[in-house]
């Protein structure tokens, strides 16, 4: 639909209203010639799926107030996404926080409702990694197709594809398995960036490969990432692109506000050049996710999710 409106920095200052992400209106705000927008942002606070360190369901919360500082013009791409895009913000998706099951369930029946079932898109901000199943889920329904999965750009210390972890097969450690097996995402179609060790077992890496994953570690990516983002944009042309950001992507000299800390990933410069890579994906839904704002020293990696989130809605905005 285009054109999101956003209170005047010169009136009403960033440290003052209600706090939104990046201050774009609430879903239920949005004036009628801006309905139905083109992004609905909504938080999930659920941790319920850690391996390690919980704290991440205050991450929603906490990248909302680090994101008022997130302004409209994306200078690289050359693109006012508020000029754009109708974007809104949709709230807090229903959870469980003793249970997976119940949470995937509720998140499932809130995210489907959200918007346009027909043309928006939803970007979903944890939380923990479990919660992109759903998300995906839905992003699926809404612009896939019955007869193969959505393909995948996946920035994550971690493969995400464990089996289960003491019994459980929708925690965090096992998104993307779930995803392929249900046919949600096409393996052969999903590229994992910033994957690196140390991993429990070279077993890990078994699942990914047996499907077709292309798995880069950041080393890889410094050397072939530009053409693997080129071959990627070549090889989808306009399909449906689903884009899925870990925070422990980025190492946390840069991002210490994660639960699961992986040393040796990207600079927070380095992580916005890549995703940068990607413009001209036909994205149709993304997620944010793994902040913890208890380890988060003065705020840092909850102001890059923000930006994160500004670079993902750009890359739509460029496209268009």
């Amino acid at each position: 639909m285009g054109k999101t409106i956003l209170p005047d920095a010169r009136v009403m200052p960033r440290f003052a209203g209600l706090c939104t992400f990046c201050r774009y209106p609430r879903l239920e705000d949005v004036a009628p010639e801006q309905s139905p927008v083109d992004w609905a942002i909504y938080g999930v606070p659920f941790d319920g799926g850690v391996t390690y360190r919980p704290g991440a369901r205050f991450g929603p919360r906490a990248i909302r107030e680090a994101s008022q500082y997130v302004k409209r013009y994306h200078v690289e791409h050359g693109v006012d996404v508020c000029d754009t895009l109708s974007i809104a913000d949709a709230g807090d998706a229903p959870i469980s926080p003793y249970s997976i099951p119940e949470t995937i369930e509720a998140h499932r029946n809130f995210a489907r409702e959200i918007g346009n079932a027909q043309s928006t898109r939803l970007l979903a901000v944890g939380g923990d990694h479990s919660i992109a199943y759903t998300n995906i889920q839905v992003a699926w329904e809404r612009f896939g197709s019955p007869k193969k999965g959505l393909a995948l750009i996946h920035f994550d210390s971690h493969l995400d594809t464990v089996d289960s972890v003491w019994g459980e097969k929708h925690g965090h450690a096992s998104v993307f398995r779930r995803a392929i097996e249900d046919g949600i995402v096409t393996p052969d179609r999903m590229l994992s960036i910033g994957v690196k060790g140390p991993l429990n077992s070279g077993d890990d890496l078994k699942f990914a490969a047996a499907n077709g994953v292309r798995v880069l570690s950041p080393d890889e990516f410094r050397r072939e990432g530009v053409k693997a983002a080129a071959d990627f944009l070549r090889r989808e042309g306009g399909e449906p692109v689903y884009l899925t950001f870990d925070i422990d992507v980025v190492d946390p000299a840069f991002a210490p506000g994660t639960g699961t800390p992986s040393i040796g990933g990207f600079t927070s410069g380095e992580v916005l050049a890549a995703l940068r890579l990607f413009k001209g994906a036909n994205l149709v839904g993304a997620d944010v996710v793994e902040v913890l704002p208890d380890r988060d020293v003065a705020g840092i990696t909850s102001l890059l999710a923000a930006h994160v989130i500004f670079e993902i809605l750009a890359l739509d905005a460029a496209r268009r």
